[in-house]
């Protein structure tokens, strides 16, 4: 129902937007629904996906912006109380409690509480992608791969070491095992 009810509301706002002359839209979304929506469209879309920043629509007449898609969800509520602004909750088709996303959002909320710092690192991953690492041909040129191709991303742990060449004048002193040198 997420998706069916966000477009519906999408809808709405793009209909008031343009009887008011606008151009551009700031909606609401935070780090934690772009987490959210991208496992669900691992999970259940087979595709890696999150919410991005901004966007300019299909139809080319609005840019769309998060200005908050890096604040956490507790944050956020945190700003919102101290400064006495009301949080809308999302219940409107009423089977919320079953629904996927809150499925995703509890687990979510277990791994913040269980391993501390994991929600920060997954949000930090959708910053840092390796299409290299990836199966996307459209990302990687993986069939045009030699051994001569220069790939300047990804894991690079087993790469020869380059290291300095030797001085060509360098002393080497061996000592008798046992032998204390003064």
């Amino acid at each position: 129902y997420c998706s069916l009810c966000s477009r519906l509301r999408r809808g709405i706002l793009y209909t008031a937007a343009e009887r008011l002359g606008c151009n551009k839209l700031a909606l609401g979304h935070h780090r934690d629904d772009s987490l959210e929506t991208f496992l669900l469209n691992l999970f259940y879309s087979g595709k890696l996906q999150a919410m991005p920043a901004g966007y300019r629509t299909d139809d080319g007449r609005f840019d769309v912006i998060r200005p908050m898609i890096e604040c956490g969800e507790k944050d956020i509520g945190a700003m919102a109380g101290h400064l006495g602004v009301p949080i809308i909750p999302c219940n409107l088709c009423g089977s919320q409690e079953n629904a996927q996303r809150k499925q995703i959002k509890n687990m979510l909320q277990g791994w913040a509480r269980d391993y501390p710092g994991r929600i920060e690192s997954l949000a930090t991953s959708l910053k840092n992608i390796v299409p290299s690492h990836l199966a996307d041909s459209r990302l990687f040129d993986f069939v045009g791969l030699t051994q001569h191709s220069v790939v300047d991303e990804g894991d690079t742990a087993f790469d020869p070491i380059e290291l300095p060449a030797a001085p060509s004048t360098q002393t080497v002193r061996l000592i008798r095992p046992g032998a204390y040198e003064d």
